[in-house]
């Protein structure tokens, strides 16, 4: 959790500040917090259980938003009607007009003052030094890039969410932070991946939400100004201030393609659990979420952003079948009487790909930045297993190093 996040849990009104007592097993060690957060989702680093308050009317519709639910643990699962057609794409660089914010999307209430006063009495904003040596076992191995063309679909891991996706012949990158360093943060413990000088020409940008180690700026100003980006609602105005000028900012399940020498690419923008903040006047005023990438062949990658585990996933994989591969954090979790709504952990990242249908799970958001209480060594001790006790095949854990790649198999 950053020193922003920080703050922003500290400005929230008081009335969201009711904790629930924990729950039995939400401790940060191996077997504690398991996937119990149910349909409760989230949007705030927050404390979970308590009702969400009414979000502000927006008087906006759209027609294939579904009612969320009760931010409860024991929300129902929604129906297995057959799912609503995919939308069309949309019109690159449309303007667009949005709500005010977007707090009526969010499924756990966010903290206030009490829950950054339990969390800093406690100590557990940093790994415990005793585990800081495990730093340096960090799987970090850079190499080479494969050679991608149009019918390649090839994924590089550079660090924490940032990939770089070689589909359809198009380059396309991730919450891309090529920083040393992130507002209110540690400096990053593995170096990134893939020098900056070494990467092909960026055909596009995908941003899943407005966190700073997200929406890195420094890294963005490093690409040419005409670099597609593709934003969430409300991320537009930011981007266009900065000079960019192919900007599209996209609803839940929308959706837009860009040409690619193989084909059309689709890029459709799917919910999470989580929310956004940037400034302290900021809150959940752009939305959040995850990108969906479909190859010309019909291959699809999920790209979860930052998210809790909720009934998102397995609306998600209704709407989209056949994923192949699903990026999922694993990381940033305890305590997770806070982090729960915000962050899965190991063991909810593979309900979470378990739910989305995906065949295979490339974890994410760990080995980075240090941005909580668990040992560094830890997600990855912990996927490992939970990906084992479910009997899939061990290949179809994509556990990589920083820096390493690995190409998904034509269908």
């Amino acid at each position: 959790m950053t020193e922003q996040t920080e703050r922003s849990l500290a400005e929230q009104p008081s009335d969201t500040e009711r904790l629930p007592p924990a729950a039995p097993g939400d401790g940060g060690g191996p077997g504690g917090g398991a996937a119990g957060g149910g349909a409760r989702g989230a949007a705030g680093g927050a404390a979970g259980g308590a009702d969400l308050p009414a979000g502000p009317a927006t008087g906006r519709t759209t027609a294939d938003r579904p009612a969320l639910p009760q931010a409860t643990a024991d929300a129902p699962a929604l129906p297995h009607a057959t799912p609503p057609p995919l939308a069309p794409p949309r019109p690159l660089g449309e303007p667009r007009t949005w709500p005010r914010d977007f707090t009526d999307r969010l499924t756990a209430p966010l903290p206030g003052v009490r829950a950054l006063a339990r969390i800093a009495r406690e100590g557990k904003l940093r790994p415990p030094p005793e585990t800081l040596p495990e730093i340096q076992q960090l799987p970090f191995a850079p190499g080479p890039m494969p050679a991608a063309g149009p019918t390649t679909l090839a994924l590089t891991w550079a660090g924490h969410a940032s990939w770089i996706i070689r589909v359809g012949g198009l380059t396309v990158l991730t919450d891309p932070v090529w920083s040393r360093k992130i507002l209110g943060t540690p400096a990053r413990v593995t170096p990134v991946g893939v020098r900056w000088e070494d990467l092909p020409p960026v055909d596009a940008v995908v941003i899943s939400h407005n966190h700073y180690d997200h929406l890195d700026a420094p890294t963005l100003k490093r690409l040419p100004r005409h670099t597609p980006l593709l934003l969430p609602a409300g991320l537009a105005p930011w981007a266009r201030r900065r000079g960019f000028t192919q900007v599209t900012d996209l609803d839940w399940w929308e959706a837009v393609e860009l040409p690619a020498p193989g084909g059309p690419v689709r890029f459709d923008f799917v919910p999470a659990h989580h929310w956004s903040k940037r400034t302290l006047t900021d809150t959940c005023r752009s939305l959040w979420g995850g990108w969906l990438l479909t190859a010309p062949d019909g291959r699809r990658i999920h790209f979860a952003g930052d998210t809790g585990y909720g009934h998102w996933f397995e609306e998600i994989g209704r709407r989209h079948p056949g994923i192949d591969l699903a990026l999922l954090p694993i990381g940033a979790y305890d305590p997770r009487w806070m982090l729960r709504p915000v962050h899965t952990d190991p063991e909810e990242a593979v309900k979470a790909c378990q739910d989305l249908g995906a065949r295979a799970l490339a974890p994410m958001h760990w080995s980075t930045f240090l941005l909580s209480g668990e040992p560094p060594l830890e997600p990855l001790h912990r996927v490992r297993a939970a990906w084992a006790a479910t009997g899939r095949p061990r290949e179809d854990l994509w556990d990589l190093p920083v820096g390493a790649s690995r190409v998904l198999a034509e269908r």
